[in-house]
This record gives structure tokens, sequence and C-alpha cells, in this order.
């Protein structure tokens, strides 16, 4: 299932919940690219000189140097280890305001990683080539998971705070070729379990940021019922039951999954039937939920797949739930998703 780049870029930003970064780049522009790398080399290089204009963050960063005067506080022990006063130095230790911080780190060198991709469109790597010059006094550390994880930017940071989210995606899908030291980036559209996490993550913030007509919840758990639920001690052998989003109004409640599949219809024999495990999952959400909570409307579930082949509408009724198997479109125009979105809880 190849969703175009463009939309796959709208689905991270909403994923991220930056929904207002979409806007950097246009469809068209977005469209353009051949390959994925080439618009996230874009995005972070147009981030980059916006930061720039708006003036990078600094901070203060710990400095140790000999010097012929004092500044900050002196190390005692390390100018006896090394005789500096001998010398007529001291060894200081101060602090000093600089851009050479963390998460400026990260940007640089991520940055410098791409221009590695031999691939990379040559425009995409003029402007790559020019935000890491104008970042310019700013470290490159080698990256690994623990270094992003050490990041802390507060909720007015968010253009640091996206670029960041995409730093960290580049670095886990670039690859270093043992044999040659070449580096290419893998199109993580075929990695199915992250496709799943993406699009689970981009429902949940999507319906939390668009719908105005109920209260969304992700990743909400559900109690199992009391009558057939076995003693408290043998619960822990039971599975946990969470809906990915619930969304709730006066008027209705809707237990609505996210699924991930190549094909949302399957069966022996090319039968086009809804895969069963996903009717007997979103059938014990709505069993458990509506008896350990009754009062309110009665729940309804949908099963959300994306669709790239064919359409999908299903509804049926089970055991007096409503049920709806739907699917939307990643390949079509992006106005065009967000409207079939709305339309699936309306």
């Amino acid at each position: 299932m190849k969703i175009p780049i463009a939309n796959v870029y709208y689905l991270l930003c909403y994923a991220w919940g930056h929904a207002e970064e979409r806007e950097s780049v246009s469809a068209s522009e977005a469209g353009a690219f051949s390959h994925i790398h080439d618009l996230f080399g874009q995005v972070l290089a147009q981030g980059v000189f916006r930061l720039v204009h708006q003036g990078l963050d600094r901070g203060y960063r710990e400095v140790r140097e000999d010097l012929p005067g004092v500044r900050g506080k002196i190390q005692v022990s390390d100018m006896a280890t090394r005789a500096l006063k001998a010398r007529g130095r001291a060894a200081c230790l101060y602090e000093e305001l600089s851009h050479d911080v963390l998460h400026n780190r990260i940007l640089r060198s991520t940055l410098g990683r791409l221009l590695r991709i031999s691939d990379l469109d040559p425009n995409v790597r003029g402007k790559v080539r020019m935000a890491y010059q104008r970042m310019e006094g700013v470290s490159t550390p080698r990256l690994d998971r623990a270094t992003f994880r050490k990041v802390q930017l507060d909720s007015n940071r968010r253009v640091y705070r996206f670029l960041v989210s995409l730093c960290a995606l580049i670095h886990e899908n670039l690859l270093v070729d043992a044999t040659d030291g070449t580096t290419r980036f893998r199109d993580f559209r075929e990695d199915d379990a992250r496709m799943w996490k993406l699009f689970e993550d981009f429902v949940t913030e999507f319906y939390r940021r668009e719908s105005r007509q109920y209260r969304v919840k992700g990743q909400s758990r559900i109690d199992w019922h009391e009558p057939w639920a076995p003693a408290e001690e043998d619960l822990v052998h039971l599975p946990l039951m969470w809906a990915d989003v619930l969304l709730e109004s006066e008027e209705r409640r809707i237990i609505l999954d996210a699924k991930f599949y190549g094909k949302s219809l399957d069966g022996p024999f090319g039968a086009k039937k809804l895969r069963s495990g996903n009717l007997y999952q979103i059938l014990a959400y709505l069993r458990n939920r509506q008896a350990t909570r009754p009062d309110g409307p009665r729940h309804e579930g949908v099963l959300l797949y994306p669709v790239v082949e064919e359409p999908l509408a299903v509804e049926v009724r089970l055991e007096g739930f409503r049920v709806r198997a739907r699917g939307v479109d990643l390949s079509r125009d992006w106005k065009q998703i967000h409207q079939d979105m709305l339309e699936i809880v309306a």
C-alpha cells in the first residue's frame, strides 16, 4: 500500500500533534518529489531557515578552559595536578551562552546526514547545505535514540518540537551500507507495523483537532463486565482491551478501532468478507463498555481501514449494536480525505 508522499507528510503532521505544519509545504510541491527523503529534506531546511530568521535558541553550556586570568570557578585540584600556577594559568569552569544546545545539534547533525544521501534531489541538497551552513557554530555529535530522549522542549517551541520529531524519523530510517559507506533512506511506507501505528495516531489526533461535536479520547481502556469476568486474581490472565478512539457526545458514543491492512476485505477463495477477528474485537469492546457504562446513548462501533484500491462501506447490526466498517482512501486529494474522515462520524 503506497500512500502518496504528500499524504504521508500530512499523516505525520497530525500524528505528532502539529497539524498546522502541514501548510508549510503545498500538496503540489510535496507531490513533485520522487522520494520521501526529498520532502523531509525540504521541510527540515525550510524549518531551519524559519528558526534562523526568528533567532536560534540559546542556552548556557559548561566550559572548562585554562586562562591567564580568572573566570567563573577555579578548579584548584586540577591546577595542582597539572602545575598550572607555575605557568601563570588558572583552570576555570564557567557557563557560556551559546547556540550549541542539544536541539540545535540534532537539527544540524540531521542536515549533515541528509547531505550523505547520494540520490537526494539536487535542489533540495542545495537548500539542506545552506541550512547546515547557517547553523555554523553548532556542533554535530553522533545521534542515537538516547539523544532524542534527552530533548526537553516546552509547548512554546512548537516548530522545534516538530522538527526534532522529523529528525528522529529521519535518523531511524537512514541506513549506511557497510561495504561502500553510502547512505540511503529506507521508505518506511513499506513497514506495515510503523504505518499501522502512524495511522492510529493520525486518526486519534485528527478527530481530537477537527471534530467539534465530540469529546475525543485516545487509547481508552475498556473494563471487562462483572457477570462474566473471572475472579479478581485471575484478571491478570485476560488481555487488556484498549479502544483506539472514543468519541462521545450527548447523542452518540462511538468506539472507533483503526486497522491497517493491504486488503480490508479478506476470505478464502477470493471471498469479500470483513475480517472475523476485527468484528469479534469491536463487538467485545461494545458489549463490555455498554455493560459497564449503561447510562447514555447505546454505543456503536466503527472499524476504520485505509483503502487505496477499493471503496469500503459496510453496516450491520450485531446484538443490537450498530457496527460499521469504513475505508478512507489515502491516495485521494487531502481535502477529500479530510471530508471523508468527518463524514465517517457524522
